[in-house]
């Protein structure tokens, strides 16, 4: 069992007796109820006052001290023979010895001796505090003889001191180990605690083993049985912890029967361990038989076994230089490719080949942008000559201080493209603005040659806005704020001054004053394009011309729009040259138009109308 420094012990002598809150406990075993922990409280100061005095004493060889229920609430098969009228008052106590390095003494003489002084002890502090001293020893010897009523009382025992969470592993244990026999007792042969913690040793976390029987199972295969079980146990395992509220990792295998058989005939070390150390809290006439042959030196393994674990090493070891050929071979290399590459898109530049990756870092970032250190690039390059060695089977065997060295210049080239990635980000941004200013004057450029002003020094630009467009056009003025702050945001771009706060507004500004004239534009557009339409009936039919510059267009159907027709307009301003058309062409048409003209209906245009749809036509005002 677990023994604990003197330093450790001190601090878990000062830690407050838990009072349990009445959690779930295995079936068969009644909770405890409220009354019962208003009596722990009271009895605290009485517990605390024993356990200091016990440590003092015996302190390296207490594993765990707990208060056990009273008499009444234990199962019968727990309760000692009663003789007379039961004491309300007494306190069941249970201290846990760690006799495993009993050497000077026999352990049932070192257990004598320690339950006569505890004893005492807990006369002087209350007669009524009544103590059962459980010798580590004689905990697994319970187990393996099948006894298992000594698990049932610690389950339902409150821990008082539990450094090494001896108690709380038990108590887990055994509230699991309830659950899964419940659900599936048919099917579980052993359920077994093993690990570090039951030998003895300090853990940070609780196993235990669990070997299903899958001798008999017919309707599906075996691993599918496994994992359905093992799925469903492990579940339980979380809702044991919840239960018990043990914090310790408690982790859950699960063998079944088959697969651990051949685990013992094959001497797999970790089974041999799992036999050795493992200490049974339920067996069916399985384990035990397994641990005893072992114990005899009746399990040996095979020749063939042993062969099977010698040719093991060197193929592990194999394996061991080929994972490290693939490191540099693979997830060095691309571990810096990658973001390589990465960084390259960012700045615009299409997916590159790895070859031509390096190439690229150098001329941008080095050369031109001179915003990467020449040294960098030197570590790309020789990472790839390194994987292109393992690839070309060049290099078929690498040292861990090699990878040690490659991972440090991966490392640190990874944080240099972190930065470049920033770098890269602010140029765009600031540049931005450049495509930001161009977009508004090109949009405020249009307006303005629409109301005939196609040329102006930039100093009358904002005046011309004044004039024609908010004045005539009634365009916010507003915007005429926007228009010189986009174009000093240039400015201040040119001259290295602006910050990344002012792109974002200037962007965010531009982006309104571009939607806003654009939709302005496309209202005129759509005003002057009615006065370029002609409405025509023919028959049930009717159809729409459309005059474009030095094109028309003819819709012989308004209503389903699916057959057009593009012709030029000649001097006469008649139609010719007709020929089919879309509706895409003509929507590029309007797109290019720049100030549509309305068009004068002439007795020619009427003719050549007459003529492309066939029919007599009337014209619709």
């Amino acid at each position: 069992m677990p023994k604990q420094d003197k330093n450790t012990q001190k601090d878990e002598k000062k830690q407050e007796m838990p009072v349990p809150q009445g959690p779930l406990v295995p079936e068969g075993m009644p909770s405890i109820p409220p009354e019962m922990q208003e009596k722990l409280k009271a009895i605290k100061e009485k517990l605390d006052n024993f356990t200091k005095k016990v440590l003092e004493k015996f302190d390296k060889y207490i594993v765990g001290i707990a208060l056990m229920p009273p008499d009444k609430m234990l199962p019968p098969e727990l309760r000692e023979e009663q003789k007379g009228p039961e004491n309300p008052d007494k306190i069941n106590a249970l201290v846990l010895v760690d006799d495993s390095d009993s050497t000077k003494m026999p352990k049932q003489e070192l257990g004598a001796k320690l339950e006569q002084i505890i004893k005492e002890i807990a006369k002087g502090i209350d007669e009524n505090i009544a103590v059962e001293i459980l010798l580590s020893s004689e905990l697994k010897e319970s187990c393996y003889d099948a006894k298992y009523e000594v698990l049932k009382m610690i389950a339902m025992s409150a821990p008082v001191y539990d450094p090494a969470d001896m108690i709380a592993a038990l108590k887990i244990s055994e509230v699991h180990k309830t659950m899964v026999l419940k659900k599936f007792e048919k099917y579980i042969v052993s359920y077994v605690a093993a690990g570090s913690l039951f030998r003895g040793e300090k853990s940070n976390d609780i196993d235990v083993y669990i070997v299903i029987d899958d001798t008999d199972v017919k309707k599906m295969p075996r691993a599918e049985l496994k994992d359905k079980l093992r799925a469903i146990i492990i579940g339980m395992g979380f809702d044991a912890a919840r239960i018990t509220g043990v914090k310790k990792q408690f982790h859950v295998q699960t063998y079944i029967l088959t697969d651990f058989w051949d685990s013992v005939k094959d001497a797999n070390p970790v089974i041999y361990t799992f036999l050795r150390d493992g200490v049974p809290l339920y067996d069916r006439g399985v384990f035990m038989p397994w641990k005893l042959l072992l114990q005899m030196g009746r399990i040996r393994p095979s020749p063939e076994s042993i062969d099977m674990n010698m040719d093991i090493g060197e193929k592990l070891v194999q394996r061991a230089k080929q994972k490290l050929l693939s490191i540099l071979g693979e997830d060095l290399y691309y571990s810096i490719l990658n973001p390589t590459q990465a960084a390259l898109m960012l700045y615009g530049i299409p997916p590159p080949t790895p070859k031509e990756t390096i190439q690229l870092m150098d001329d941008i970032f080095v050369k031109k942008e001179k915003m990467l250190e020449k040294k960098y690039v030197d570590i790309l390059e020789k990472v790839r000559k390194a994987y292109k060695d393992v690839e070309h089977g060049k290099v078929t065997f690498v040292t861990g201080k090699e990878i040690d060295d490659l991972i440090k210049d991966a490392e640190d080239y990874l944080a240099r493209i972190k930065q470049l990635f920033k770098q890269i980000e602010e140029k765009a941004e600031k540049e931005s603005i450049l495509d930001v200013y161009d977009s508004c004057m090109a949009i405020t450029r249009d307006l303005l040659a629409e109301k005939g002003v196609n040329s102006f020094d930039d100093k009358e630009l904002y005046n011309m806005f004044k004039a024609k467009l908010v004045k005539e056009e009634g365009v916010p003025e507003k915007f005429v704020r926007i228009l010189k702050e986009v174009e000093k945001a240039k400015e201040d771009f040119l001259a290295a001054r602006i910050s990344k706060q002012e792109v974002q507004k200037i962007k965010k500004d531009a982006r309104v004053f571009i939607k806003a004239l654009v939709e302005h534009m496309q209202r005129k557009k759509a005003v002057s394009l009615e006065k370029t339409k002609i409405r025509f009936r023919y028959g049930e039919k009717i159809g729409e011309l459309l005059v474009l510059d030095e094109n028309a267009f003819v819709i012989k159907d308004i209503e389903k729009r699916n057959e057009i027709l593009l012709a030029n307009v000649n001097k006469q301003g008649g139609l010719e040259n007709a020929k089919k058309s879309s509706a895409e062409e003509l929507e590029k048409h309007i797109n290019k138009l720049v100030s549509p003209m309305r068009m004068s209906i002439k007795e020619r245009l009427l003719e050549d109308l007459r003529t492309l749809v066939g029919a007599d036509i009337e014209i619709l005002l």
